[in-house]
């Protein structure tokens, strides 16, 4: 797997984390005691990524003296600075010699996905891109009706919890895939997921039924170091990695 490269995006602002991000970038929030960025890198090194990418905006200075060179985990590590915002698709652009298929993914998940398998199961399909996918609960607190086409209420559910299969932010990508992205501009994931649909485009979902969390909100980041604390061998590398079934 050591050919694969992998770009993590770690230039966003963490503005839902605010404050706290006002003076640490969001992927140096620590969980535990190491910040989600390490854990991640860690977690790649053990599967044998080797090349590792890193975008860079909002106080990206500190990330780069916190990582260096990648050595310190067996990586060799290089960094892209967005001089403007571009989105979680848009700085690929800026990177150079992105020739094969390779990895994308933010730099703030707390997750024991199985990257390399993930990889080999993208390599083994034909779509550009393969999305890493988790099914979301999200709670209703209202009551919610289900209404047919002549206005007739025909089934009633009282505070459902629903599930969508939402993504991970972890994605495997065809090369050819960068002739869509626009130069220097905005260009998030959602652009990318409308224009593949407008032109049919392959892309495939791979289900994963582990563990995954965003710390993009205070209550969530919470939550990913109570669940840290108490599991870590979920996550740190000297114990495996679960697969999606």
């Amino acid at each position: 797997m050591s050919h694969a490269r992998v770009v993590i995006q770690a230039g966003g602002k963490g503005s839902r984390l605010y404050p706290y991000t006002k003076v640490l970038p969001k992927p140096l929030m620590p969980i535990g005691d190491i910040p989600i960025l390490e854990i991640v890198i860690r977690q790649l090194a053990a599967q044998g990524f080797r090349d590792l990418t890193i975008t860079l905006g909002h106080l990206g200075d500190m990330i780069r003296l916190c990582c260096g060179d990648g050595s310190r985990w067996g990586v060799r590590i290089s960094y892209i600075v967005e001089s403007q915002p571009l989105g979680t698709i848009g700085p690929l652009k800026l990177v150079k010699g992105l020739d094969r298929p390779f990895l994308v993914m933010n730099g703030d998940l707390l997750t024991d996905l199985d990257f390399a398998a993930f990889f080999r199961w993208h390599q083994q399909g034909d779509a550009l891109l393969s999305i890493a996918t988790y099914m979301k609960p999200v709670n209703i607190s209202l009551g919610v009706l289900d209404v047919n086409e002549e206005r007739r209420v025909v089934g009633f559910r009282e505070k459902p919890t629903l599930r969508f299969p939402c993504s991970m932010g972890v994605y495997a990508v065809q090369p050819e895939l960068l002739e869509l992205v626009p130069e220097g501009q905005l260009f998030g994931f959602d652009h990318l997921m409308h224009l593949m649909l407008e032109r049919g485009l392959p892309a495939r979902s791979y289900a994963f039924d582990g563990t995954w969390m965003d710390i993009g909100r205070p209550e969530d980041f919470h939550e990913a170091c109570e669940l840290f604390e108490k599991q870590p061998e979920l996550f740190l590398p000297s114990q495996p990695l679960r697969r999606a079934g």
